[in-house]
């Protein structure tokens, strides 16, 4: 979890009823949570993929497809954050399908918005004692650390690479990143960011255990996210 996070943690709430979807982002955002909402299995998986969130409140049964399906495949990809089944279904039975799939734990609608609350704090204080300690950046040293381990950057991958750390959340247009980093160049050059993003991406790729790697989103710009180990 990122500082901020710690103070606010931030959930995906994935349910396609609308209604239920919005009583639980309410509900959640009353009790300190960031909250963010998908009513599909796909749309949900690409974002916690893409986006770092400190768990999840998957429906056992989103619309047609299954909550059980989208744990299971997240797993199998590695991804380790927290996530709690939701769930009318109370058979024994039921509960063990979900924690086979992979849940961390399971609630019983209708359920409790203080309950829930309380079992994703529990949840998420779990993962982050169990969780490595993370990559920062070293102002100072102008290096990327994790441990005793340390990447050296030159003065502009060390900007650059600040820049996608602080907007971590979603992806940074390459405009944004030029008017930021080179201000008073000749217009028309922001190719130059392609070259140290290009530089960033190799010294990440060869340093597999700082756990980042930079990608491309379509469209709108660059983002700095965690690998799956």
């Amino acid at each position: 979890m990122t500082q901020d996070s710690a103070v606010h943690p931030r959930v995906l709430v994935v349910d396609d009823d609308p209604d239920i979807a919005s009583v639980l982002a309410r509900g959640l955002r009353l009790k300190g949570f960031e909250v963010a909402t998908e009513p599909r299995a796909a749309s949900a998986a690409d974002r916690l993929r893409r986006e770092p969130f400190d768990a999840a409140v998957i429906d056992v049964m989103i619309g047609s497809e299954s909550g059980l399906d989208l744990v299971a495949a997240l797993r199998a990809e590695g991804h380790r954050l927290p996530m709690l089944m939701l769930s009318a279904l109370t058979e024994i039975a039921d509960r063990t399908a979900g924690l086979r799939a992979g849940a961390d734990d399971y609630v019983v609608k209708p359920l409790d918005l203080d309950e829930l609350a309380a079992r994703l704090h529990v949840q998420i204080s779990r993962a982050a004692e169990t969780r490595p300690a993370g990559p920062e950046l070293d102002d100072a040293t102008r290096q990327l650390r994790k441990g005793a381990a340390g990447l050296d950057l030159t003065e502009r991958e060390f900007a650059v690479l600040r820049l996608l750390w602080e907007h971590r959340g979603g992806p940074l247009p390459r405009g944004e990143i030029f008017d930021r980093l080179w201000t008073g160049d000749a217009p028309g050059a922001e190719n130059v960011v392609d070259v140290y993003i290009g530089y960033l991406r190799k010294k990440l790729a060869a340093r597999p255990e700082f756990g980042l790697e930079i990608v491309t989103i379509r469209s709108r710009g660059f983002q700095l996210r965690e690998t799956v180990s």
